[in-house]
C-alpha cells in the first residue's frame, strides 16, 4: 500500500468508507475531497460482474456526455480528397493521409483522438502497435473509423468518451472537471451508467453491476450505492 500524503488522508477522513452514497452525494464528496491544486478529471468506475476473457462478454463503446468532459480535444483524421475537406470543416485539428501516418510512426502525439475514413486503414493499420496500447486506434465500434468524418469529429470535440472493459472487469470514464456543477456531473454520470447498462452482455450472469465509485484526480474515491443508480 503506497504511503498517502497528509492531505490525502485528512480528505479521506471526510469519506465514510463503510457507506454506500448515491451519485450525487459521492459527486459532492469528491469534489469537496481534491486536493489539488489544478482543475481536476473527476472520474467514475464500474466493477461488472462479466469476465472479459470471453468474446461473448466484451464491452466496449463510446458515448457523448450531455455537459462534455471539461478538456478541448485534438482531433487527428485520416481521410483524403473530399472527406478530408469535410474533416477539416467540422474542425479537426490534423487532417492528412501517408504523411501523417510517417509522422506519428516516428513518434509525433500531438493529438487526443484519432478517425479515419475506411479507405485509409490499409495505411492506418500499420499504426496498431503505436496508437493501440495508448487506446487511439480507430475503431467502427466507437465510430472513429467512419465516412462520416463532421459527425465524428462534432461528437469527439462535444466531449466524446470511449470505454472499454480491462481485464479484471472494470470500466472506467472521466465525466467532467471538479468546476462543473453537481448537477452536470450527475447527468454525464447517468449517461455513462445507462450506456453500461444497455450494453450488459447477455452471457452475464449473476450481478451484473458489482460496485461503483466516483473519484478526482489522485483524490480519494467515494462508493456509490449500485442501487441508487437510475437508467433510462
Amino acid at each position: 500500500m503506497p504511503k498517502r500524503g497528509k492531505k490525502y488522508r485528512e480528505a479521506a477522513q471526510l469519506i465514510d468508507q463503510e457507506q454506500q452514497y448515491n451519485a450525487e452525494e459521492a459527486i459532492e464528496l469528491a469534489k469537496k475531497t481534491s486536493i489539488v491544486n489544478f482543475d481536476a478529471t473527476v472520474e467514475v468506475a464500474f466493477r461488472l460482474g462479466i469476465d472479459p476473457r470471453k468474446n461473448d462478454q466484451q464491452i466496449r463503446g463510446a458515448i457523448v456526455l450531455p455537459n462534455g468532459t471539461g478538456k478541448s480535444q485534438r482531433v487527428l483524421v485520416f481521410a483524403k480528397g473530399e472527406k478530408a475537406q469535410e474533416a477539416e470543416a467540422a474542425g479537426a485539428d490534423y487532417v492528412g493521409e501517408e504523411d501523417l501516418v510517417n509522422r506519428v510512426q516516428q513518434g509525433w502525439f500531438d493529438f487526443d483522438a484519432v478517425v479515419a475514413t475506411p479507405d485509409m486503414m490499409a495505411q492506418v493499420g500499420k499504426l496498431g502497435r503505436t496508437l493501440g496500447p495508448k487506446g487511439l486506434m480507430p475503431n467502427p465500434k466507437t465510430g472513429t473509423v467512419t465516412m462520416d468524418v463532421t459527425k465524428a469529429v462534432e461528437e469527439i470535440k462535444a466531449g466524446k468518451v470511449e470505454y472499454r472493459v480491462d481485464k479484471s472487469g472494470n470500466i472506467h470514464a472521466p465525466i467532467g472537471k471538479v468546476s462543473f456543477d453537481t448537477a452536470s456531473l450527475v447527468e454525464n454520470f447517468n449517461t455513462v451508467a445507462d450506456a453500461l447498462q444497455k450494453a450488459k452482455p447477455a452471457a452475464a450472469k449473476g450481478t451484473y453491476m458489482r460496485g461503483v465509485a466516483v473519484t478526482t484526480s489522485m483524490g480519494p474515491g467515494v462508493k456509490v450505492s449500485t442501487s441508487s443508480l437510475k437508467f433510462a
